[in-house]
């Protein structure tokens, strides 16, 4: 039955056909303000009028001003009292004067004005401090369940007040003696403080006050001038072409048809959709063949992409929250250094497009997320991890301020720079996404191979319990194997946990495998395969990477490192018993169980393992120790595997393979130089 399914050719291009469908529909259909400007420099542009009313926008260091001066500056609040007027009051209608009981009426209707203007205590009303002037100040007053801000000086201290009495009456009776008649009286003491302190509330009003400042201060009208061509952009015209640049992208729709905007909409996600599938195809072609990696470039562009957009649009100050460094170290994690940079700044373009300050925002991540990359090769383990964090806030800070002493960049320095502390160590918090990732999309990090790198797991010490000598062998292949590929720049982590892993399989049979024989053959015992067929004994060799392969399933292994386990020998053949059937007489065209079911390696870390396995363990036979026998050997053994084709499926070069087999001849001369023979003593040693 003929197979169906989606076409190979389709299955590259889907993830690339959804990521577009995707920003074609997150794209903004506001516009972006087509001006750049900044403090200082001249207006390039045509004229420009307001098109529309919008308010003056107050910059964060306004705000951050009034917000200061609102939570140092308290208003007083002061209750009107009732009870004290109206017992005062009636007190003063029920005075007996005798004979001066004309001047009643007066003081009634004095001490009635006295009060309604307000008395407070002698040590008067308790002043804003900040006010630099009296006439300055003002209080609230509460009456009849509504407050009246007034000013201080329209209040009276008490004994003002009854300054004020005496005043006010002497104008009228100057031939009476007002001083002595209010003694006598006791009309002094209606005059008292009828506006009370309210403590409680003043604290509430004064706490509230710093959460309301205007965010606006002045108006722009419709088809006033902004700023003129030529014209000096002042930190007034730039405050203005601020405020008009935000109304204009909030409020404002194309000049063009809607079709038009989706059409533009369109072109620009496929230009960003074709950039990273070109990225991804000059800096790791393979990479399009391994569907769960594409998936996975393309959720982290998407992640930051929708991060700048609607971040940016909402409130623009947090997107220096945002880490939007950490994408560089989650590719660092899955990829070489080349395919990390390109896929970081195919990242970080929405944030360049979309988002106010774009070319700061972009140029300040870049940087930080270059320094990240490298700092993380030094800092990535345990709690060092935050003194990348630290390093990253550090490079956020220089590019910071390198824009802001150019007057690039406004707003409340210490806030920004608390945003880029924060987002810093957001970083290295979400780093720990990067097993999350491994388990979704089948990856492997590099702290992942440095974790199975690591001998004393159970997987190798059960290895090197039931078959030593491979165990041993393992680590010669992975020293060997370390060196070569640092000589060629390829993954040393990865070609290191491929060494230690290749041969687990051996575990199931160890003594089938001479380097676990206690003994040899020539020495008295029969080996393992001593009276076998050759065809068997070919068998029981080749089933090791099946059973390496069924170990891995067990003991879950990543698919990268059953690979190696497949590759190692490619689909060779077992030279020893080969030969052996054939110098015995074996038909050469059934040779079938002699070759090894695997498959050619397809990386180069799998080449350099396939070597250094051969070349190892056959280096043990060498009888001389010269540089031109190493050289012979190396030559030799990587020119039958090139014949053999093992090398056809991979993207090795011939110029990287001739500087591998340099680093293994350096290698097997360091490993099997000549010891010196030490003399033996002659005599008795002396005391």
């Amino acid at each position: 039955m003929k197979k169906t399914g989606i076409p190979p050719a389709l299955k590259v291009w889907l993830p690339f056909i959804a990521l577009f469908v995707i920003l074609v529909l997150l794209l903004p259909t506001s516009p972006k303000f087509g001006y750049e400007y900044r403090k200082g420099s001249e207006w390039d542009y045509e004229t420009l009028y307001a098109q529309f009313d919008f308010p003056i926008l107050k910059t964060e260091e306004q705000i951050q001003e009034e917000r200061s001066r609102s939570a140092s500056s308290v208003i007083p609040y002061y209750k009107y009292s009732e009870d004290v007027v109206n017992k005062n009051l009636r007190a003063a209608e029920g005075l007996s004067l005798g004979r001066d009981a004309a001047l009643k009426p007066a003081i009634v209707s004095a001490i009635r004005d006295i009060y309604a203007q307000g008395v407070v205590p002698d040590e008067g009303v308790k002043l804003d401090k900040n006010a630099t002037d009296v006439s300055e100040q003002v209080l609230y007053v509460q009456k009849d369940k509504r407050a009246t801000k007034m000013p201080v000086t329209e209040v009276y201290k008490q004994t003002d007040a009854k300054s004020k009495l005496i005043a006010e009456l002497g104008r009228t009776y100057k031939s009476y003696n007002l001083d002595s008649i209010f003694k006598a009286n006791s009309i002094y003491d209606l005059i008292v403080p009828n506006l009370i302190y309210d403590r409680q509330t003043t604290e509430v009003v004064h706490a509230e006050s710093g959460t309301f400042i205007s965010p606006t201060q002045g108006f722009v009208n419709a088809g006033q001038l902004i700023v003129s061509n030529g014209e000096i952009v002042t930190a007034e015209v730039a405050q203005m072409l601020d405020s008009y640049k935000v109304e204009y992208e909030a409020n404002m729709g194309y000049g063009t048809s809607r079709a038009m905007q989706w059409a533009g909409n369109v072109l620009l996600s496929l230009v960003l959709v074709l950039l990273l599938y070109l990225v991804i195809y000059f800096t790791n072609r393979k990479v399009l063949n391994e569907p769960n990696k594409v998936w996975y470039i393309l959720l982290v562009f998407l992640i930051f992409t929708v991060c700048a957009i609607l971040v940016g649009k909402s409130q623009p100050l947090y997107l220096f929250l945002v880490p939007f460094t950490l994408p560089a170290l989650w590719h660092q994690a899955f990829f070489r250094n080349k395919a990390v940079m390109a896929l970081y700044v195919i990242t970080l373009l929405p944030l360049l497009i979309f988002t106010h300050y774009g070319v700061v925002l972009f140029v300040m991540f870049l940087f930080a997320g270059f320094v990240a990359i490298f700092a993380f090769r030094y800092f990535y383990r345990g709690w060092k991890q935050f003194i990348t964090g630290l390093i990253i806030f550090l490079a956020l800070a220089v590019a910071y301020f390198g824009f802001r002493f150019i007057d690039s960049v406004s707003g409340n320095v210490a806030l920004t720079l608390t945003f880029l502390f924060l987002g810093s160590f957001l970083t290295v918090l979400g780093y720990q996404l990067v097993f999350l990732f491994e388990n979704i999309f089948d990856l492997i990090s590099n702290s992942r191979l440095a974790e199975l790198g690591d001998t004393s797991n159970k997987l190798l010490r059960e290895l090197e319990a039931k078959a030593p000598g491979t165990f041993q062998h393992s680590l010669q292949v992975m020293t060997m194997a370390d060196a070569a590929a640092r000589s060629i720049g390829a993954n040393s982590l990865l070609v290191r946990a491929g060494a230690l892993y290749h041969d687990i399989g051996k575990m199931n049979n160890p003594q089938c495998f001479i380097e676990n024989e206690t003994l040899l053959p020539s020495e008295g015992k029969n080996g393992y395969h001593t009276g076998l067929d050759p065809r068997q004994s070919a068998r029981d060799i080749i089933a090791h990477v099946k059973d390496g392969l069924e170990l891995a399933d067990k003991y879950k292994l990543p698919q990268v490192i059953k690979d190696f386990i497949q590759t190692h020998h490619g689909t060779t053949h077992t030279g020893y018993f080969y030969n052996k059937y054939i110098n015995d007489g074996g038909d050469p065209s059934e040779t079938a169980d002699f070759y090894y079911p695997g498959v050619k390696p397809f990386t180069k870390e799998q080449v350099i393992l396939m070597l250094c396995d051969s070349i190892e363990a056959a280096s043990r036979t060498l009888n001389a120790s010269t540089p031109e026998a190493y050289s012979d050997f190396v030559e030799k053994m990587v020119a039958s595997k090139m014949n053999a084709g093992q090398f056809d499926e991979s993207s090795i070069s011939i110029r990287e393979i001739n500087t591998v087999k340099e680093s293994l001849k350096s290698y097997l001369a360091q490993l099997y130089h000549e010891r010196v023979v030490y003399p033996k003593m002659k005599g008795r040693p002396a005391n």
